[in-house]
Protein backbone atom coordinates (compact mmCIF):
# COMPACT_ATOMS: atom_id res chain seq x y z
CA UNK A 1 0.00 0.00 0.00
CA UNK A 2 1.19 3.53 -0.73
CA UNK A 3 2.11 6.64 1.46
CA UNK A 4 -1.06 8.46 -0.51
CA UNK A 5 -3.55 4.91 -0.17
CA UNK A 6 -2.51 5.36 3.92
CA UNK A 7 -3.48 8.81 4.67
CA UNK A 8 -6.85 8.41 2.72
CA UNK A 9 -7.50 5.30 4.41
CA UNK A 10 -5.84 6.99 8.17
CA UNK A 11 -9.17 8.42 9.19
CA UNK A 12 -12.44 6.89 10.00
CA UNK A 13 -14.46 9.81 7.96
CA UNK A 14 -13.51 11.16 5.28
CA UNK A 15 -14.38 15.37 5.39
CA UNK A 16 -14.02 17.97 2.50
CA UNK A 17 -11.56 19.54 4.94
CA UNK A 18 -9.36 16.33 4.94
CA UNK A 19 -9.45 16.36 1.45
CA UNK A 20 -8.35 19.30 0.77
CA UNK A 21 -5.19 18.84 3.37
CA UNK A 22 -4.44 15.79 0.85
CA UNK A 23 -4.94 18.28 -2.13
CA UNK A 24 -2.62 20.73 -0.31
CA UNK A 25 -0.10 18.06 -0.19
CA UNK A 26 0.04 16.95 -3.26
CA UNK A 27 0.25 20.50 -5.02
CA UNK A 28 3.58 20.51 -2.57
CA UNK A 29 4.59 17.46 -5.33
CA UNK A 30 2.33 16.94 -8.05
CA UNK A 31 4.14 13.76 -8.77
CA UNK A 32 1.42 12.62 -6.67
CA UNK A 33 -1.27 13.38 -8.93
CA UNK A 34 -0.30 10.37 -11.01
CA UNK A 35 -0.94 8.36 -7.93
CA UNK A 36 -4.18 9.69 -6.80
CA UNK A 37 -5.40 8.98 -10.71
CA UNK A 38 -3.96 5.43 -10.22
CA UNK A 39 -5.84 4.70 -6.76
CA UNK A 40 -9.55 6.70 -8.17
CA UNK A 41 -9.03 3.93 -10.83
CA UNK A 42 -9.05 1.49 -8.90
CA UNK A 43 -11.76 -1.42 -7.41
CA UNK A 44 -11.31 0.10 -3.63
CA UNK A 45 -14.75 1.53 -3.15
CA UNK A 46 -13.22 3.00 -0.37
CA UNK A 47 -10.19 4.22 -1.73
CA UNK A 48 -12.17 5.24 -4.70
CA UNK A 49 -14.44 7.19 -3.28
CA UNK A 50 -11.35 9.48 -1.20
CA UNK A 51 -9.59 10.17 -3.98
CA UNK A 52 -12.57 10.99 -5.86
CA UNK A 53 -12.95 13.75 -2.84
CA UNK A 54 -9.58 14.68 -3.71
CA UNK A 55 -9.56 15.26 -7.19
CA UNK A 56 -13.20 16.80 -7.17
CA UNK A 57 -11.33 19.23 -4.88
CA UNK A 58 -8.45 19.53 -8.11
CA UNK A 59 -11.63 20.17 -10.71
CA UNK A 60 -13.02 22.48 -8.70
CA UNK A 61 -10.26 24.82 -7.30
CA UNK A 62 -7.90 23.54 -9.93
CA UNK A 63 -8.85 22.39 -13.00
CA UNK A 64 -6.09 22.88 -15.41
CA UNK A 65 -3.93 20.30 -13.33
CA UNK A 66 -6.05 17.37 -14.35
CA UNK A 67 -5.51 18.17 -17.96
CA UNK A 68 -2.89 15.53 -18.68
CA UNK A 69 -4.71 13.17 -16.94
CA UNK A 70 -8.41 13.34 -18.94
CA UNK A 71 -7.42 10.65 -21.55
CA UNK A 72 -6.39 8.44 -18.86
CA UNK A 73 -9.60 9.23 -17.06
CA UNK A 74 -11.90 8.88 -20.57
CA UNK A 75 -10.44 5.78 -21.97
CA UNK A 76 -11.26 4.30 -18.55
CA UNK A 77 -14.53 4.98 -19.00
CA UNK A 78 -14.63 2.64 -21.37
CA UNK A 79 -12.90 -0.57 -19.20
CA UNK A 80 -17.07 -0.77 -17.46
CA UNK A 81 -15.74 0.59 -14.42
CA UNK A 82 -18.00 0.92 -10.94
CA UNK A 83 -20.40 3.40 -10.62
CA UNK A 84 -18.54 5.10 -8.32
CA UNK A 85 -15.56 5.78 -11.08
CA UNK A 86 -18.23 6.60 -13.55
CA UNK A 87 -19.85 8.83 -11.10
CA UNK A 88 -16.79 10.41 -9.81
CA UNK A 89 -15.46 11.06 -13.32
CA UNK A 90 -18.34 12.56 -14.52
CA UNK A 91 -18.51 14.57 -12.03
CA UNK A 92 -14.71 16.01 -12.74
CA UNK A 93 -15.47 16.32 -15.68
CA UNK A 94 -17.93 19.00 -15.45
CA UNK A 95 -15.52 21.32 -13.94
CA UNK A 96 -12.87 21.09 -16.80
CA UNK A 97 -12.73 22.49 -20.33
CA UNK A 98 -12.14 19.64 -22.06
CA UNK A 99 -10.12 20.51 -25.14
CA UNK A 100 -11.38 19.32 -28.10
CA UNK A 101 -9.59 16.48 -28.90
CA UNK A 102 -11.39 15.00 -26.65
CA UNK A 103 -15.20 15.82 -27.39
CA UNK A 104 -15.39 12.63 -28.99
CA UNK A 105 -15.18 10.52 -26.66
CA UNK A 106 -16.70 12.42 -23.60
CA UNK A 107 -19.72 12.46 -26.18
CA UNK A 108 -20.09 9.17 -26.50
CA UNK A 109 -20.16 8.11 -23.28
CA UNK A 110 -21.99 10.49 -22.04
CA UNK A 111 -25.14 9.88 -24.49
CA UNK A 112 -24.26 6.05 -23.35
CA UNK A 113 -24.96 6.86 -20.02
CA UNK A 114 -28.09 9.57 -20.45
CA UNK A 115 -29.56 7.34 -22.85
CA UNK A 116 -29.38 3.60 -20.45
CA UNK A 117 -32.16 4.32 -18.29
CA UNK A 118 -30.65 1.99 -15.85
CA UNK A 119 -27.87 4.04 -15.05
CA UNK A 120 -27.53 5.26 -11.40
CA UNK A 121 -29.23 9.00 -12.10
CA UNK A 122 -26.28 10.88 -10.58
CA UNK A 123 -24.38 9.27 -13.13
CA UNK A 124 -27.11 10.56 -15.48
CA UNK A 125 -27.54 14.06 -14.03
CA UNK A 126 -23.27 14.17 -14.54
CA UNK A 127 -23.27 13.07 -18.32
CA UNK A 128 -26.22 15.65 -18.85
CA UNK A 129 -23.74 18.44 -17.34
CA UNK A 130 -20.33 17.19 -19.37
CA UNK A 131 -22.68 17.07 -22.64
CA UNK A 132 -24.18 20.79 -21.93
CA UNK A 133 -21.05 22.07 -21.96
CA UNK A 134 -19.55 20.73 -25.23
CA UNK A 135 -22.61 20.60 -27.42
CA UNK A 136 -22.46 24.62 -27.87
CA UNK A 137 -19.72 23.51 -30.73
CA UNK A 138 -21.87 20.98 -32.19
CA UNK A 139 -25.56 22.45 -32.84
CA UNK A 140 -26.46 18.99 -34.14
CA UNK A 141 -25.91 17.18 -31.15
CA UNK A 142 -27.10 20.36 -28.89
CA UNK A 143 -30.44 19.24 -30.96
CA UNK A 144 -29.96 16.11 -29.92
CA UNK A 145 -29.34 16.39 -25.93
CA UNK A 146 -32.65 18.70 -25.93
CA UNK A 147 -34.71 16.19 -27.64
CA UNK A 148 -33.71 13.50 -25.08
CA UNK A 149 -33.96 15.87 -22.20
CA UNK A 150 -37.62 17.07 -23.33
CA UNK A 151 -38.53 13.34 -23.51
CA UNK A 152 -36.84 11.66 -20.63
CA UNK A 153 -37.58 14.76 -18.34
CA UNK A 154 -41.47 14.18 -17.91
CA UNK A 155 -40.41 10.60 -16.06
CA UNK A 156 -37.46 10.99 -14.71
CA UNK A 157 -36.85 11.29 -11.15
CA UNK A 158 -36.26 14.60 -9.17
CA UNK A 159 -32.80 14.91 -9.67
CA UNK A 160 -32.80 14.06 -13.63
CA UNK A 161 -36.12 17.20 -13.52
CA UNK A 162 -34.42 19.57 -12.13
CA UNK A 163 -30.92 19.10 -14.09
CA UNK A 164 -32.79 18.30 -16.81
CA UNK A 165 -34.56 21.52 -17.23
CA UNK A 166 -31.70 23.90 -15.86
CA UNK A 167 -29.70 22.22 -18.82
CA UNK A 168 -32.71 22.39 -21.54
CA UNK A 169 -33.06 26.67 -20.16
CA UNK A 170 -29.12 26.87 -21.06
CA UNK A 171 -29.67 25.16 -24.32
CA UNK A 172 -32.02 27.36 -25.51
CA UNK A 173 -30.10 30.39 -24.47
CA UNK A 174 -27.47 29.40 -26.43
Amino acid sequence: MTDLSKILLSADTFSKQEAEKVAERILRDEGHLDELLSIFIKENIRLTQRAALVLCYFAEQKPDLLIPYLKYMLENLYKNPTDAVKRNTLRILQFVALPTKYHEMAIDKCFQYLENKKEAIAIQVFAMTVLSNIVSDYPELKRELKMLLENRILHGSAGFQSRGKKILKKLNRC
